[in-house]
């Protein structure tokens, strides 16, 4: 009798502890949740995270090695194509210039002088011709002494000695004038390296060296880019990369402001990928450019390359790959049933597959349930 009671005892335990088992944990666990699938236009996108980056990056430097005497702008500050950036220290090269000018000046002095000693000469050679001429008679007539026609043909002949040397004389000082303008020219050249001007309408995104720090050629001072260069360099899959074209529309999010959606489109694509990573670098450039900007911060990139239409789609969630060969998992007479398709195209949550019905039940694969395999009981 006892031995009755105890194993009634256990069979109703057995029973009991199957049936919280059956409830508990088998139906849990062989209960998913299915998906019907969408039939319509489905846009393709790639994604891609990179930094915020430009073509172009004016490096700014001195033309020659001094010291800074003033800087006229500072990072975070717009310039204008021509506006003043940097004053260099020219130690004593201003006094050389206004040196240089002043010899300009006594050689054109001296030029104009010898010019007007030049008309006096005329004047007098005119003069000693007028002279020469009556005695040149006078002396054929026998009125004239030969001495005084000698004197008269001296002084005539020194008149002009002294006109070629004032002639020589203004050569020379025009050549000095020249070469006093040519030292002028060049003196200023020098000066002018010494005043460092912004490149292009930009954006300073860094300063590098202060007021009164010695600098030589190749040292930087500041940085500026075109705010119309600035894009973002992302790096895409090789895999993936294959439909982006230029000219694209793209949309980008940025680190600082992810709840933001930026408008942008694909302006380069570059030629050569990287052989370690195999991905190849695809430039997005803002249709406009969010103010204030930063270099370097991450963004994501979404770039929309095609449209499918009219075509089955199903979350990506579901897709799973099973012998090298993709499918999903659906409903037939309550047992699971894997289902190969075809990839028309994926984006970041929608796969588009070809070899699925419309209606069809879809099962969402979860780690925590019971694997599935073919034939398996669902609920």
């Amino acid at each position: 009798m006892k031995n009755s009671i105890k194993y009634a005892l256990i069979t109703l335990a057995l029973l009991v502890g199957g049936a919280i088992f059956y409830n508990k944990v088998y139906i849990p666990k062989s209960t998913y949740a299915k998906v019907t699938p969408t039939q319509g236009d489905m846009p393709l996108q790639t994604f891609g995270i990179g930094n915020v980056g430009a073509k172009e990056v004016y490096n700014i430097t001195a033309l020659t090695a001094s010291k800074i005497k003033a800087l006229h702008t500072d990072e975070g500050q717009w310039v204008k194509k021509g506006q003043l950036l940097v004053e260099m220290d020219a130690v004593d090269l201003p006094e050389l210039v206004k040196e240089a000018k002043i010899s300009v000046q006594k050689a054109q002095m001296e030029v104009t002088a010898s010019r007007k000693d030049l008309d006096a000469l005329y004047a007098q050679r005119d003069l000693a011709l007028v002279t020469y001429d009556r005695y040149k008679k006078l002396k054929i007539q026998s009125f004239a002494s030969q001495s005084e026609y000698d004197k008269a043909k001296a002084d005539l002949d020194a008149i002009k000695a002294q006109i070629a040397a004032t002639k020589a004389h203004i050569n020379s000082a025009m050549q000095e004038v020249k070469r006093a303008q040519t030292s002028v020219k060049a003196l200023e050249v020098k000066l002018a390296r010494y005043d460092i001007y912004a490149p292009v309408d930009g954006y300073v995104i860094a300063k590098e060296a202060e007021v009164a720090q010695s600098v030589v050629p190749t040292q930087s001072i500041f940085k500026i880019v075109n705010p119309q260069d600035v894009w973002i360099r992302t790096y895409i899959d090789e895999r993936i990369s294959g439909n982006i074209k230029v000219g694209q529309h793209a949309t980008i999010t940025l680190r600082s402001q992810a709840g933001k959606k930026f408008a942008g489109a694909v302006k380069r694509i570059v030629a050569q990928s990287d052989a370690v990573t195999q991905e190849r670098e695809v430039d997005v450039a803002f249709e406009k450019l969010p103010i204030p900007f930063y270099i370097n911060e991450q963004a994501e990139v979404l770039i929309h390359t095609k449209t499918l239409q009219n075509v089955v789609t199903v979350p990506t969630k579901v897709i799973v790959h099973k012998n090298a060969k993709s499918g999903v998992w659906i409903v037939e007479n309550e047992k699971a049933h894997f289902q190969k398709v075809t990839l028309l195209g994926i984006n970041a949550q929608t796969a588009a597959v070809d070899n699925l019905a419309a209606n069809a039940d879809v099962i969402v694969p979860a780690k925590n349930k019971k694997p599935l395999f073919e034939g398996a009981r669902v609920h």
